[in-house]
């Protein structure tokens, strides 16, 4: 969808971008503040901004409760959300275009004008603890947060964060909401027709009766692998749950990235890729699949999945042979012009929706500021090149910061097995 982005730059103190998109039906509305479990005032009440981001949207000073609240918002179609992570505390909502300035305003009154109620604090204490006790049913979500803690990843695990609610008390949400949702603090992108609009908006939001503080800085990570395998018994998990993290103590640049992301897709993200294909062939594996991340300090290259314990060890062969070519220089013309032509068709499908594209720069914007520019994307993808992947994945092996994890009813031999046969690469 043809669009153009405004970055503007508040009195106040908060910012962000502006999308127009011409004739488009929806509005959308991302709003950010670093107000994630990082900011807590201590461990032992981590989840207070997870608690406070389930009240947010609840009573304020017009609605008594999340209900009404929830009912006068979403009357015409319009949606709404929010989500916690680490480091962001992230308000969402869609709408249809003839309500942008009604539903822009209930975000106002929920944003900067909620009541906190003691018997809603009750309740979504409750929701959230029902969430959280879910979540342990997600083996594959159990995994990677062991696996992420066993390397030095500063963050509780859902079964450590249902043992912090009780200490949390209606008082610790207020104190966090005061000291974090400040417009200092408070990053937004708005996506839609902005055709006479922009200079509204900016109006509106230069008026949010929010306090002025600081924008959040984010603590630098120390990832330090693992030496020994990562072993969790799930008996009534026939197969083995594995994932593979190699991780390095700084942030890919930009390019780096694209290139790991072009190696990911030769290599697991089709059902003919080097690794995925290969297995598939030999009916070892239904799925599995590799990811490359960034934060402001760290860099890792993931591997998942999950295969039976008799076929693990020869899905690992065919990963250590495959990568090791890689890391030995081996890529075909073909699969990487291959992969430069599926990022090329991702990227243009994308933004096809008003939501997708205020997510895709929003993404990168609450991250760390950065625009990213849609039309020059092609030019980045282009100019991938054979000799950025090999020097990339070499850096993430070289540094030798690695752990590997299985979870079901395999027993520590034979994980073991497959963490042996993973070290020959870091040799």
């Amino acid at each position: 969808m043809k669009h153009s982005v405004e970055e503007i730059v508040l009195s106040n103190g908060s910012r962000g971008l502006l999308i127009h998109i011409p004739y488009a039906t929806v509005m959308s509305y991302d709003f950010e503040f670093r107000a994630g479990y990082e900011y807590a005032v201590s461990e032992t009440i981590y989840e207070t901004p997870h608690i406070m981001e389930h009240m947010v949207l609840g009573a304020n000073e017009q609605f008594p409760n999340a209900r009404i609240f929830n009912a006068e918002l979403e009357k015409n179609g319009a949606y709404s959300n929010a989500s916690t992570s680490t480091i962001s505390l992230k308000y969402v909502a869609d709408c249809a275009d003839f309500e942008w300035e009604r539903v822009l305003d209930l975000l106002r009154l929920a944003i900067t004008k909620p009541l906190f109620l003691q018997e809603e604090f009750k309740a979504e204490y409750g929701n959230v603890k029902e969430e959280l006790t879910g979540y342990l049913n997600n083996n594959g979500r159990v995994l990677w947060q062991r696996l992420g803690l066993a390397s030095g990843e500063r963050f509780l695990s859902d079964e450590e964060r249902l043992k912090t609610m009780p200490a949390v008390k209606l008082k610790d949400i207020k104190e966090h909401y005061a000291r974090t949702h400040t417009s200092d603090n408070l990053r937004f992108v708005i996506a839609g027709n902005l055709k006479n609009r922009s200079e509204i908006i900016s109006k509106h939001l230069e008026n949010w009766q929010l306090p002025r503080g600081e924008r959040f800085s984010v603590s630098r990570e120390e990832l330090v692998g693992a030496l020994e395998p990562v072993h969790i018994v799930r008996r009534d998990v026939e197969n083995t749950i594995f994932g593979l993290s190699i991780q390095a103590n700084w942030r890919f640049s930009d390019s780096e990235k694209d290139a790991m992301n072009a190696l990911n897709h030769i290599l697991t993200g089709t059902l003919h890729s080097l690794i995925l294909g290969k297995a598939r062939e030999q009916g070892l594996v239904y799925g599995m699949w590799s990811d490359f991340m960034v934060s402001d300090s760290t860099s890792e290259w993931d591997f998942g999945g999950q295969v039976s314990v008799k076929n693990a060890p020869k899905l690992f062969a065919i990963m250590t042979e495959e990568i090791s070519k890689v890391l030995g220089g081996s890529i075909s013309a073909q699969d990487l012009e291959a992969a430069k032509q599926f990022a090329l068709g991702k990227h243009q499908m994308g933004c096809q929706t008003v939501a997708s594209i205020a997510g895709w720069y929003g993404g990168r914007y609450f991250f760390d500021g950065y625009i990213n520019d849609y039309e020059t994307r092609p030019k980045a993808i282009q100019a991938i090149t054979k000799e950025t992947i090999v020097t990339a994945a070499n850096n993430l092996v070289n540094g030798k910061r690695w752990v590997l994890g299985g979870l079901g009813h395999c027993k520590i031999n034979h994980l073991q097995q497959l963490h042996n046969q993973t070290s020959e690469l870091f040799q």
